[in-house]
């Protein structure tokens, strides 16, 4: 089994490789040229095999060099890196944010959930990731993850563990392509009857009140598509594949973005939004930006909006 690479005497193979010979690097580093030499023969041993060869007095990396320089390269420039922004005012470093985010949230809705935490006014590196809710949660608790957003309450089993911040909501929109959509609106909602469906996650807490809400007005749609995504399933819309659900607060991004037409707004159906974190009271600068700003960013819908629909 071969040694753990020192780092020291990488190092001082990369410094060798920059200046081309070992009387050089020797006094970059302030050190005899045997002493390198001796270092360089100690790396070669841990990695099985010469890292230079000679051609004319001069000093040229192998295969196995070649691929060793990549790595030190990459290394210590990240070393680099640390260095400068360690010597960083606190308030000045980058702020590393590692945010989960429900499948079945609208990517729009996702976005303005997040963009508190963007506007802190200092860097942040986003690390977003999408996925099932309860993976997404099994990754908070592993500390993967800041945050997770979801459209969901987790469950009792999960209470011990996290916390549950309210982000507030929207009522839901149905949306179509311009003609599908033109030819529902006069008789809504019994224009819906026997329709194409076009579901995001058909275990949603929104998608069962609308379900509920049709059921009760006598209206049963077909569902024709399931798709998890929830910008893809606006892509479909587009195509005029069906009618999807959307958040009233939205509208008009998704009017403009996918060429849609809005149907109605029920009030009757919303979808509420979560922050779920490991602590009641977050610390990180980025989540409780999320947690305290979010409501703001996700209201009510406009006044201006079509008026709300009833049983008419």
């Amino acid at each position: 089994m071969r040694e753990t690479l020192n780092l020291r005497h990488l190092y001082y193979f990369w410094v060798i490789s920059q200046e081309g010979s070992i009387a050089r690097a020797s006094e970059v580093l302030d050190l005899a040229p045997q002493t390198l030499s001796g270092q360089l023969a100690t790396l070669e041993q841990s990695v099985g095999g010469s890292l230079f060869r000679r051609e004319r007095r001069a000093l040229v990396l192998t295969d196995l060099g070649q691929l060793v320089l990549g790595y030190a390269s990459e290394i210590f420039a990240l070393t680099g890196e640390l260095s400068d922004v360690l010597k960083l005012a606190p308030s000045d470093r980058p702020l590393a944010l590692a945010a989960g985010v429900s499948a079945s949230i609208h990517k729009l809705i996702a976005y303005r959930l997040l963009q508190p935490a963007l506007g802190l006014g200092r860097r942040v590196n986003l690390q977003c990731r999408t996925g099932r809710t309860e993976e997404l949660l099994f990754n908070l608790k592993r500390k993967e993850l800041d945050v997770v957003l979801t459209d969901r309450m987790p469950g009792l089993e999960a209470s011990d563990s996290f916390a549950v911040h309210p982000l507030g909501g929207s009522t839901i929109s149905l949306f179509a392509a311009p003609a599908l959509a033109d030819r529902l609106q006069p008789d809504f909602p019994r224009s819906l009857n026997h329709e194409p469906l076009l579901a995001n996650a058909t275990d949603s807490p929104y998608f069962s009140e609308l379900m509920n809400w049709m059921a009760l007005r006598g209206v049963r749609m077909n569902l024709v598509a399931q798709v998890d995504d929830s910008a893809l399933i606006k892509v479909f819309g587009r195509e005029g594949f069906g009618v999807f659900a959307a958040p009233t607060v939205i509208t008009d991004e998704v009017c403009r973005q996918y060429e849609v037409n809005h149907i109605a707004a029920i009030s009757e159906v919303t979808e509420q939004l979560y922050a779920v974190t490991r602590s009641r009271n977050p610390t990180h600068e980025a989540v409780k930006a999320i947690c305290e700003a979010a409501p703001q960013f996700i209201g009510t819908p406009e006044a201006s909006k079509k008026p709300t629909n009833t049983d008419e």
